[in-house]
């Protein structure tokens, strides 16, 4: 009955929002502070958000190791990722420290932990809208990921040092989990395609993972997340991931809900959530500055610094711990900021083209090593996106003797492109200054073959605004976004399930007609031919 309760309430306050433009998870968070208000008319007792925290918590940790089989640590290890987080850490608390201190009746002690849980930025939202916008492996959303996970790691120590615990001696045994690579590789070869693939994730997740780092004295969210980092290079990584993607997005649900079922403000967490969302933009300006400082280009900090634009629910796992009378304004708090980041992140891309002409001044003449112009020198076809499709487009096309090169944002798909010896270059498709900058002499025909709708009809359109009047064809999945990216300046898209039907039943035909023409040469001669 419960489980109908919170079902019910999160299914339609989550269709309310998406039908008025809005993410669902908002409507998730409704429904929990609904559930708090008006949970006893339905049979919810406060004793049942027990079960829905642990729900939660199974939710964030597979998100956290879906998160980490799309990393690299290598990409990690880098000045913005470390120099940006630990910076703007230092700045954030130095900021709202004598603030909390001056206006709120509070003590220094408080006052402090409170500013540190306000610093961060929360890993479940930007995950969740960068896995849904296919930016994860993108450069900014590498780099917000990056901050993320410092954040987190910094919010780990807090609460050691804050509670009096910390990691007992058989915390050591983590340098060993490296050492497991090859046995997880041969566990994830070994799983196949069904029930047990899944079974071996949450395996990972769950128990090796998070009980397992949590039975140390280690965070269970950081044990999830490095066991994923550790399948990240595997080759079915992708596949592992997607096959947990129903589970975690259920249990997510969970967590958005227990945000709010903790309790209903009063006015005071009110007027605080308020004026914290207030506050919300100078949180996304520090981040913007400080990426510029580390010379990423306008564009990336912008995408990065809207990622990061909101209030973590790490800082609930702190108040949690040392500051318990500060849940639920804090949880009113990061719910707002939810309602701010989620619907502008959505719109990210059109925000910056509008912005781009008074942020691109902004920039550094010295450019990050990852966003370097690009030349295309002698190459006569141009391939955007190095997924299956546009792999198989290079292949083709590069056997029939055409000089062809391909751009991605994926660094790893770029790496393991050049390994099978394609000419391939990083790039990101929907960044107008690549456009302005690209040199392509001899390009007469492009391929839009990236997964991201909104980045074909971008690119498409940058293309044509250059002076582009070459071929553009694209490849898309439903009519109205075909209809999109030929109204955007593209000769000619193609349906892709459309023309896979039509594939297979072009190869049926060719070899129903090669069956046919072997019956006929193989029947013995007629006794009477005919005259």
């Amino acid at each position: 009955m419960i489980e109908a309760v919170w079902i019910a309430f999160a299914f339609v306050l989550g269709l309310i929002m998406r039908q008025v433009g809005l993410p669902p998870l908002i409507g998730y968070l409704a429904a929990g502070f609904a559930l708090a208000g008006f949970g006893d008319m339905f049979g919810v007792q406060p004793q049942d958000s027990s079960v829905l925290a642990h729900i939660a918590h199974l939710g964030v940790l597979l998100l956290l190791f879906t998160v980490g089989l799309k990393l690299k640590l290598k990409n990690l290890i880098r000045p913005e990722v470390i120099g940006g987080s630990l910076l703007h850490f230092g700045l954030s608390v130095g900021l709202y420290f004598p603030g909390l201190l001056f206006f709120l009746d509070i003590g220094t002690r408080e006052a402090l932990l409170l500013a540190i849980a306000l610093s961060f930025s929360s890993t479940v939202l930007a995950a969740k809208v960068l896995e849904s916008k296919r930016e994860l492996r993108a450069f900014h959303g590498r780099v917000a990921i990056g901050v993320l996970i410092m954040q987190d790691l910094i919010a780990l120590v807090v609460i050691s040092i804050a509670s009096g615990k910390s990691p007992s001696a058989w915390a050591l045994l983590v340098f060993v989990v490296p050492l497991l690579r090859p046995l997880l590789y041969k566990l994830l070869d070994m799983s196949g395609h069904e029930e047990l693939l899944v079974l071996l994730g949450l395996f990972l997740a769950l128990v090796i993972g998070g009980l397992g780092f949590e039975s140390v004295g280690l965070s269970s969210e950081l044990g999830a997340l490095a066991f994923g980092a550790m399948l990240a290079g595997h080759k079915r990584a992708g596949e592992l991931s997607q096959s947990l993607w129903s589970l975690k997005e259920v249990f997510l649900v969970g967590f958005f809900l227990q945000i709010g079922i903790g309790g209903l403000p009063d006015m005071d967490a009110l007027l605080f959530a308020v004026v914290m969302g207030v506050l919300l933009p100078i949180k996304a300006i520090l981040f913007f500055f400080l990426f510029l400082l580390f010379k990423l280009r306008a564009r990336s900090a912008f995408l990065s610094s809207m990622s990061l634009a909101n209030y973590s629910e790490f800082g609930l796992i702190v108040a949690s711990v040392v500051l318990p009378e500060w849940l639920i304004p804090l949880a009113v708090t990061v719910s707002v900021s939810f309602l701010v980041s989620a619907p502008l992140n959505r719109i990210a891309h059109p925000l910056y083209e509008r912005l781009s002409k008074r942020l691109i001044p902004m920039e550094r003449d010295i450019r990050h090593p990852d966003e370097q112009p690009v030349t295309l020198s002698d190459a006569e076809i141009l391939i955007l996106g190095l997924g299956r499709t546009g792999r198989a487009a290079y292949d083709r096309l590069h056997e029939k003797g055409y000089r062809v090169v391909a751009m991605d944002s994926d660094p790893a798909a770029i790496e393991a492109s050049i390994k099978a010896g394609r000419r391939a270059r990083f790039a990101d498709a929907e960044d107008q200054v690549l456009w302005q900058s690209l040199e392509m002499p001899e390009v007469h025909s492009v391929i839009m073959a990236m997964n991201d709708a909104e980045a074909k009809t971008i690119a498409v359109r940058k293309l044509r605004e250059r002076g582009f009047d070459g071929l553009i064809v694209a490849h898309a999945m439903f009519d109205d976004i075909a209809e999109r990216i030929m109204e955007a300046g593209a000769d000619k898209t193609y349906l892709t399930m459309s023309e896979a039907g039509a594939g297979l039943a072009e190869q049926v035909d060719r070899e129903l007609i090669r069956r046919g023409e072997m019956r006929a040469s193989a029947a013995p001669p007629s006794p009477n031919p005919p005259a």
